[in-house]
């Protein structure tokens, strides 16, 4: 505590002079800084692991390490999380939304290097997962702890929390404008002149960290040539592979959440390491561009070198079939699916973002290669990898344009700019309209816990039912009397009584109302309470969202009900009034 209290004195010394905007422009290059520090930290540990344990591998023939790699990079991956960071810190993306929407934008401060740690493990020993995830927490980890240094409220801190997610994004691939474009459209609540101009500030800080550790080189070396430029006569083309994009974006999305769903139904996590590793042995085995996030395998793809895909596999010698190209590029594709879920879901640290990329651009390579094969028609397979890795991408994130402006970035131009627009669109449709969620925000969104850019329900997400619960109501046992009742209300606040059995269960409840023409009857005190007992209009699990919550008061034209636990034990009371009162409150508490 003395040590940050120091930080914040020395940061007031530094700021008293800067107005609001000036010093969230400073904590944005501070952020953007940090980010592209981390992230060539993340890359020179995966580097160092990956190339340590794989680049004396012969290319002619498949290596039986392949096998056992897997297993140990996702145990020591469990392991460290388990015993040393002590948190999740799986599924980087989703973790930085539920932080906006439960924690205030505050994380904890070891996500600023326990993701590289844990991301690069995994990855390194073949995990076929992406990096982009773990540093996209670590970066997001980093701005919100810059602004918990500072104190700055919610929305400062959501701010600069955001700068280092972009920021992070921005310097893996080398492209600022991604990155921008990545939060405004994935993380951002609100979008405005004010929040725009840091993260601009950030992503360019990065970004020119990046290039001066890691050179000018783009992560994809790709230029397009004459050869590949976009014609008007291939517009049907990329309308059927924004089509296939969709579907396989799709495929990406529900595969994922099944195969997670089936890893969670294993209670001994021995046994999750066994299956997980097993699964991932066996495919890397067979197909190793599957090894870890698969850049090299869709970059010798895109450039044609189909050959270089057959390096360390049992086809080697198949390398020059056209045939056999075809049906192994298309395994490939929908096995890096299943590889990345059981990698994920087994204990490795790793996101979806670069499996997207993968699937996206053998999607695409599977296109160009049938109809080069079939019709003899000379496709760029140059143009239809880069589209298709902006179709699967804009599917399964639901981000068109992070999709379309990182595949412009990266091949260092806008030449494919209109078929980009054209997959990208389509594909994103076709995906929407057969599961509107995200691989992000699927789970956030069945628990209520998703912002979105509708201001007037991510209010609502802020909103908590334990907190906006009451609990003063008394309770009425189903065996007293009316007479016993009159006693009861004598010294009652309240108008409602909730009626619960011996169990604690509740069975019913009484109105005042409905009392008051018997309750001076001293005749009819002997009568039970369960002549004057009705049953609640709905009832509220302890866990519910306020969303689905405000829809049954809709529904049921009430404005109180009572609040159950999943056995149906009473807890308490929850107002349409109360959460109204709640709603305007923290409305005003994010504008200001």
């Amino acid at each position: 505590m003395f040590i940050t209290d120091r930080i914040y004195a020395l940061f007031l010394r530094l700021t008293r002079r800067l107005s609001d905007r000036q010093m969230m422009m400073l904590l944005a290059v501070v952020v953007g800084t940090l980010a592209g520090l981390g992230t060539w930290c993340f890359e020179l540990l995966l580097h160092f692991i990956k190339e340590g344990l794989t680049s004396w591998f012969p290319v002619d023939s498949a290596h039986f390490l392949f096998l056992i790699y897997p297993a140990i990079g996702i145990i020591l991956a469990t392991l460290f999380v388990k015993y040393i960071v002590r948190d999740n810190i799986s599924e980087g993306v989703t973790r930085v939304l539920y932080a906006m929407s439960r924690k205030n934008s505050l994380i904890v401060p070891h996500n600023c290097w326990t993701s590289v740690v844990g991301g690069a493990t995994t990855i390194g020993f073949g995990g076929s997962v992406g990096p982009e995830a773990p540093i996209v927490l670590t970066g997001a980890a980093i701005g919100s702890n810059v602004g918990r240094l500072a104190r700055l409220n919610y929305k400062h801190t959501t701010l600069l929390l955001c700068c280092g997610a972009g920021a992070a994004l921005a310097a893996i691939f080398k492209a600022p404008i991604t990155g921008v474009v990545f939060v405004l459209e994935i993380l951002m609540l609100d979008i405005t002149a004010g929040s725009v101009i840091p993260l601009l500030i950030a992503s360019i800080t990065a970004t020119t960290i990046a290039f001066m550790l890691r050179g000018f080189d783009p992560i994809l070396a790709v230029t397009l040539s004459s050869a590949d430029a976009f014609e008007l006569w291939q517009i049907p083309l990329f309308i059927l592979l924004g089509i296939l994009c969709g579907l396989m974006a799709w495929y990406f999305t529900s595969m994922n959440s099944r195969i997670g769903g089936i890893f969670k139904r294993i209670d001994n996590q021995y046994k999750r390491w066994l299956l997980g590793g097993t699964i991932l042995g066996v495919l890397i085995f067979i197909f190793p561009p599957l090894y870890g996030e698969g850049y090299e395998g869709f970059t010798a793809l895109m450039h044609g070198k189909t050959e270089a895909i057959f390096e360390n596999s049992l086809f080697y010698s198949f390398r020059d079939i056209n045939w056999v190209v075809i049906l192994f590029v298309i395994a490939t594709m929908f096995f890096k699916v299943i590889a990345m879920a059981s990698t994920n879901a087994a204990g490795g640290v790793g996101g979806t973002f670069a499996p997207s990329l993968f699937v996206g651009a053998f999607t695409g390579a599977t296109l160009a290669l049938i109809c080069n094969a079939l019709f003899d028609w000379n496709v760029s397979i140059v143009s239809f990898t880069l589209v298709g890795m902006a179709g699967v991408m804009s599917g399964v994130m639901n981000a068109p344009l992070t999709s379309i402006f990182l595949i412009a970035e990266l091949s260092n131009g806008y030449g494919l700019f209109i078929p980009l627009m054209i997959t990208a669109c389509i594909s994103f449709a076709v995906d929407y309209y057969l599961d509107p969620d995200s691989i992000y925000t699927k789970q956030l969104r069945q628990r209520g816990e998703l912002l979105t850019h509708d201001k007037d329900q991510s209010v609502f997400v802020f909103l908590k039912l334990d907190e906006l619960m009451e609990t003063d109501f008394t309770r009425i046992r189903e065996n007293l009397t009316l007479g016993d009742l009159v006693h009861i209300i004598s010294t009652a606040r309240r108008n409602i009584f909730p009626v619960i059995d011996n169990f604690g269960v509740l069975v019913g409840i009484i109105q005042l109302d409905d009392l008051r023409e018997d309750m001076f009857k001293r005749e009819k005190y002997g009568v039970h309470v369960s002549d004057y007992m009705i049953p609640a209009p709905d009832k509220i699990l302890e866990h519910e969202s306020i969303q689905g919550i405000m829809e049954k008061f809709e529904d049921k034209n009430t404005w109180m009900l009572p609040v159950i636990d999943k056995w149906g034990h009473y807890l308490g009371f929850i107002s349409k009034s109360r959460i109204l009162q709640a709603y305007r409150e923290q409305l005003v508490k994010i504008q200001q």
